[in-house]
């Protein structure tokens, strides 16, 4: 094993090469990234809260804070959570952060190699409970603390919806046809939501209350960031629609931030 935790093994020649996923190719080289830990060192390690996905008229959006807390001290202010997996879905993350965005990455890898090897984009179905699978790969580290659990989006191409999903520390894959959220704020976002979210928003009312939750989240939870209009910290945000995946600009967030935080009581 190398300094950082890679088992690097032999080739084995004659033994066929599993094409449906990029990381068994890594395994049967012995080159798949572990994390392996007698004792999980889970003080001092960064954690990522908080992310939500809502559904509006042209498909779904995700947002997520930028703060990301290290026991009581904040770590980082700029953390992105929320990612373009490929470029009809999106995905973020939660929990331990190194851990978190070494698992998007990777998702990210296996849904390309999928699309060259087969010539034709995984579904949207596929997507969603190939992530569980990962997420599941990851339990006997989350029985230790080091737990990751994402939200999935997507545009459903075959039925022209935006869909999102939820998962659970063993993996489970939840369909969730309004909203979601994740993360230790993660409850008070989604009370937010329940009284706000509208089953044909238009894109400006999705912005403005997915900015709101994760405000109302961050007045209640101490490892949430709301929006800093002063440093010009804002959330990460993805609407992922017909057209595909698109970043919200900070300039635009800026705006609605301001609005936002004016309205608040």
């Amino acid at each position: 094993m190398n300094s950082s935790g890679v088992g690097i093994g032999p080739l084995r020649i004659g033994e066929p090469i599993e094409h449906d996923s990029f990381l068994s190719v890594l395994k049967l080289r012995g080159l798949a990234p572990e994390w392996r830990f007698e004792t999980a060192p889970t003080d001092g390690i960064p954690e990522a809260t908080t992310v939500l996905a809502i559904t509006w008229q042209d498909g779904v959006l995700m947002a997520g804070d930028r703060r990301a807390t290290a026991g009581n001290v904040i770590a980082h202010r700029r953390v992105r959570k929320v990612y373009p997996s490929d470029e009809y879905s999106a995905v973020a993350i939660s929990g331990t952060a190194g851990m978190a965005v070494e698992l998007i990455k990777l998702f990210q890898t296996e849904l390309e190699h999928y699309e060259k090897i087969e010539g034709t984009r995984l579904s949207l179905e596929g997507k969603a409970n190939f992530l569980a699978r990962m997420v599941r790969g990851n339990l006997a580290l989350a029985f230790q603390g080091l737990v990751v659990i994402p939200l999935f989006c997507g545009f459903d191409e075959a039925t022209r919806t935006g869909r999102l999903f939820s998962y659970d520390v063993v993996g489970g894959r939840y369909d969730e046809l309004s909203y979601a959220t994740t993360g230790s704020g993660g409850s008070e976002a989604k009370s937010f939501l329940k009284s706000e979210w509208e089953p044909d928003m238009d894109k400006a009312r999705a912005l403005s209350i997915a900015v709101e939750a994760l405000v109302a989240a961050s007045e209640e939870d101490a490892a949430t960031g709301g929006p800093d209009l002063k440093r010009g910290i804002y959330p990460n945000i993805l609407t992922v629609t017909l057209e595909g995946v698109d970043e919200v600009s900070d300039s635009e967030l800026a705006e609605v931030a301001a609005t936002v935080l004016e309205g608040r009581p």
